[in-house]
């Protein structure tokens, strides 16, 4: 007899829990140009030098990736479309964009994957851009209009919606890192009026998604973060790091749950009654933990940093710091932190920088073991996307760091699975069948097809 969806198995993952891998539109469609992220990647913002070009060359040939998702045994892909391919000039839209959509959401059911569909993912359009980003006062109704589209266009092939990945890094490092366009530094205001941009906008996509779809998955990808002091005797660092975990992880997500104005506005008497409980699940992006200290050689930050011991298991570092302590122990941290939400947790990215391959089948073994943990627990937990499928351009670090469980030569489009896709693909085959990982083991391609280059 079937299982019902949700029904456990006589192990610890539900039958029909979502074994995934991430991706984003931007890190591998390729060739466009229409985003701001292209404007700063012309204008020598990115740190490694490196180029996006046909990043991996999901524009032309996304399903000869999808061809090897499905032989991880993944049933479920997260992607993004790109506002920008979609919504070219205010106002005018591109029906070739929204068709190459559909068929690569075609592409992911006949393969037996579940779609799931990010709205924004980091890039804005150049027009946008223009007119503020999303200081904008419109932009939540411009964003509210581009759901609409999407979701019309889409709807019949996808219920599961990700508004906005990751709010809280998007302001973070576009207005007070500045490593992010817009490439401000320091401007709290700024932050708290974009954060509350972003949340009126969610909002307002999760009602008209509703409207157009009554049984849609609707939420966000909350980037996760453990912070603990640098030095856990100095009482500065200790109150740095529970300033920080408060700020970064929950000043976004406090809003959806109580209707709180971002901090500072929640202070002045602000508050945002209509984004109470606008979230049908959580979605948590986690990767590392960060020690938060004062530093008072560092202006540019406020006079605090962020570093990782030198001993403690990480992945590559980035160009100019390390990008974080690999610990999987801090997922069930994250998915308590977001208990009172009372709702479905989605994993929808975790992953490691590591070009060779030397932590990340640990990190993935750790992490499903901790999923196990929390499903033994009662924790609502309905799937995991490990992040990524292949190598993609990964932002102002360009192709300097690697993320894939394939391994991408973005000259010739080659690509060759690392020995943690198969971690991996064990681990999603023991999730369902209970046998060890070592058993049945079905190898993946050594070399995957490199599509031909027009």
């Amino acid at each position: 007899m079937d299982k019902e969806p949700g029904e456990k198995s006589n192990h610890a993952f539900p039958a029909q829990f979502a074994w995934g891998v991430a991706t984003s539109s931007h890190q591998v469609e390729g060739g466009n140009l229409n985003n701001q992220w292209a404007a700063w990647e012309q204008q020598g913002r990115i740190k490694s030098g490196d180029a996006v070009g046909l990043a991996c060359d999901w524009w032309r040939h996304a399903e000869l990736d999808f061809d090897l998702a499905q032989q991880l045994g993944v049933n479920a892909l997260r992607l993004s479309v790109e506002w920008s391919r979609i919504e070219p000039a205010e106002g005018q839209w591109n029906a070739d964009a929204l068709n190459r959509y559909r068929q690569m959401l075609l592409a992911l059911q006949e393969r037996g994957m579940r779609p799931f569909v990010t709205l924004h993912h980091f890039t804005n359009p150049l027009w946008l851009e223009a007119k503020g980003g999303w200081l904008a006062p419109d932009a939540p109704q411009l964003f509210e209009r581009y759901s609409q589209r999407v979701v019309s266009a889409l709807g019949d092939l996808c219920t599961d919606w990700t508004t906005f990945n990751e709010p809280n890094v998007y302001v973070s490092l576009g207005y007070f890192l500045g490593e992010f366009p817009p490439g401000r530094r320091g401007r709290f205001m700024q932050v708290a009026r974009v954060t509350r941009n972003l949340l009126l906008s969610h909002a307002a996509a999760y009602r008209k998604i509703h409207e157009l779809q009554p049984d849609a998955n609707v939420g966000w990808a909350q980037h996760y973060a453990v912070f603990k002091p640098q030095r856990k005797k100095f009482g500065p660092d200790r109150w740095l790091a529970r300033f920080v975990n408060r700020r970064f992880n929950h000043n976004f997500a406090d809003s959806i749950l109580d209707g709180r104005a971002p901090f500072p506005l929640n202070k002045f008497g602000d508050s945002l009654p209509e984004v109470k409980g606008t979230c049908d699940y959580v979605g948590i992006n986690y990767y590392s933990r960060l020690r938060a200290g004062f530093n008072w050689r560092s202006p540019k930050t406020a006079f605090f940093q962020l570093t990782v011991p030198p001993h403690k298991p990480q992945g590559d570092s980035g160009i100019e710091v390390p990008y974080g302590e690999a610990y999987p122990k801090g997922l069930r941290k994250a998915v308590k932190s977001f208990k009172a939400f009372e709702k479905p947790i989605y994993i929808l990215e975790n992953g490691v920088p590591d070009r060779d391959d030397r932590i990340r089948p640990w990190v993935i073994q750790s992490s499903a073991q901790q999923m196990q943990r929390m499903l033994r627990d009662g924790v609502d937990l309905r799937g995991y996307f490990h992040w990524s499928l292949t190598d993609n351009f990964e932002w102002n670090e360009g192709w300097h760091l690697r993320f894939g469980l394939i391994e991408l030569d973005p000259a010739t489009q080659e690509r060759k699975a690392r020995p943690s896709a198969q971690v991996y693909a064990d681990v999603i085959r023991k999730s369902r069948n209970g046998a060890s990982p070592s058993s049945s083991r079905r190898p993946l391609n050594e070399r995957a097809h490199t599509p031909a280059r027009e």
